[in-house]
């Protein structure tokens, strides 16, 4: 197999790391430390030709491949044990069209680079809310974030890409290049193939009034109830994302507050200046919060508001619900488990998936959950790998808590390896759709380190 890799490292202008190599522990390190896999090698791809090469070589060899942008995957689908990882975090050109409100972007570029390329046009990409994030996985399973009840999901805002396919072949997908497979890759995750660039419409915004708002956890029915309602009728360009939190103990977070318990709303507001006061008068004056950062902020730096808490090689679980409506019962059970987090990088976030979102139909795309308001994650982040099974445990029980509440699913960018069920169930009514064009576009389903979507079966295979 050595001489093998050799023969690739002569077919491409990127580097093979193998095992033996000194950059090989770094190089296999994703963003949770939970998951330590090791690859026979790493293809770090410089440009789409070296993309062709090492999907040809991985199935000509009989290597199982994955796929590498950010690494934020939760379950670890960017790395794969004894395969191949094609690795596109150095695929990082960015091209920005301010005058018709486009950006052409590589797969392996950040939420942070394609903010601070953008941010100078007085433009943004609905997208997600930490940096780090890589924008292909983030975007392949569809993308929430901060912009998404005025701008849509980061799918809806897509118009083209460029992809290699599992036989080699690269090809350009849009509405009318191969619009099965468009269809397919707004929500469908990386299942099709290797998507290297992404291009996007972008919507105006450069400054925004943004900042989180803590209370006491004490009232967190009351901060639910009112946030729910609040937001139910409030216009499009107001977003908010409700989170249950230990405050952390160090700046800019008051001294007085370090490691309380509280709930809280991170908010973010992109209308016009002069309406200001009047949006957030209701939302101060119902229960004075305890701390209130709201503020003017640039759109790069409220994507990057959280990066410094979590940064790469931390341990994390995460469990996820797509929820309809935050009844009593519902906000009872969240205040339930919410109120005990374990540890201080433990958290839920209440996601709202309304507005904009709301406007694209269940079978326009991939991504099929357009009725539900809320994406919930549930995520237990700890640096201390003894720490593992107690964040892992409360997860898994607010999850159990959560699931009478739920309706069915969740975003797959927040799954772990959770079996074929719960994918279909996520994907609902479009998975028969997405299982067909699987069976076109990849019928031997070499694309499966993935949330996998199962090639069709005819009535002779089944």
């Amino acid at each position: 197999m050595k001489t093998t890799f050799t023969n690739l490292k002569n077919q491409v202008e990127g580097r093979v790391i193998l095992p033996e190599d000194s950059s090989y522990e770094d190089a296999r390190k994703i963003y949770n430390a939970m998951i330590d896999k090791k690859p026979a090698a790493i293809l770090v791809c410089r440009n789409a030709g070296d993309v062709v090469q090492g999907v040809n070589f991985a199935r000509e060899n009989n290597l199982e491949l994955a796929v590498k942008s950010g690494g934020h995957s939760g379950p670890g689908l960017a790395l794969v044990d004894d395969g191949l990882v094609i690795d596109l975090s150095e695929m990082k050109d960015l091209k920005v069209d301010p005058e018709n409100r486009k950006a052409k972007i590589q797969a392996g570029c950040t939420l942070g680079e394609v903010d601070k390329a953008t941010h100078e046009h007085g433009l943004a990409l609905p997208m997600g809310i930490i940096g780090t994030t890589g924008v292909g996985g983030l975007t392949l399973g569809g993308g929430i974030g901060y912009l998404s009840r005025k701008g849509g999901l980061t799918i809806d805002n897509l118009l083209e890409a460029e992809m290699v396919l599992a036989n080699g072949e690269k090809v350009v997908v849009n509405k009318t290049s191969h619009p099965d497979l468009f269809w397919a890759i707004r929500g469908g995750g990386g299942n099709f193939g290797v998507v290297i660039s992404f291009t996007f419409n972008l919507i105006p915004v450069k400054n925004v009034y943004a900042g989180p708002m803590f209370w006491s956890v004490e009232h967190a029915g009351k901060v639910m109830r009112f946030y729910e309602e609040y937001t139910r009728n409030a216009p499009n360009d107001l977003y908010g994302f409700f989170a249950f939190l230990i405050v952390p103990p160090a700046p800019p977070f008051p001294e007085h507050l370090h490691n309380e318990n509280v709930c809280g709303v991170a908010w973010t507001y992109t209308g016009p200046e002069e309406k200001r006061e009047e949006i957030f008068k209701p939302i101060r004056e119902f229960l004075t919060p305890v701390l209130d950062f709201v503020g003017e902020i640039p759109m790069p730096a409220l994507n990057s508001m959280f990066d410094g808490l979590y940064p790469p090689g931390m341990q994390w679980y995460w469990k996820a619900h797509y929820i309809k409506e935050l009844s009593d019962s519902a906000i009872d059970e969240a205040i339930k488990h919410g109120s005990i987090v374990p540890t201080m990088h433990s958290t839920t976030h209440f996601y709202p998936v309304d507005g904009k979102v709301h406007e694209v139909g269940a079978a326009e795309t991939a991504w099929a959950n357009r009725d539900a308001r809320w994406a919930q994650v549930i995520v237990g982040v700890d640096p201390d790998p003894s720490n593992a099974e107690k964040v892992t445990n409360w997860c898994r029980n607010y999850y159990e808590g959560m699931k009478p509440f739920a309706s069915g699913g969740a975003y797959v960018n927040f799954l772990m390896e959770e079996g074929q069920d719960r994918i279909k169930a996520s994907y609902g009514p479009n998975y028969e759709r997405l299982a067909r064009i699987k069976k076109e576009y990849d019928p031997d389903n070499f694309f499966h380190i993935n949330q996998n979507i199962l090639p069709k079966q005819s009535k002779e295979e089944n």
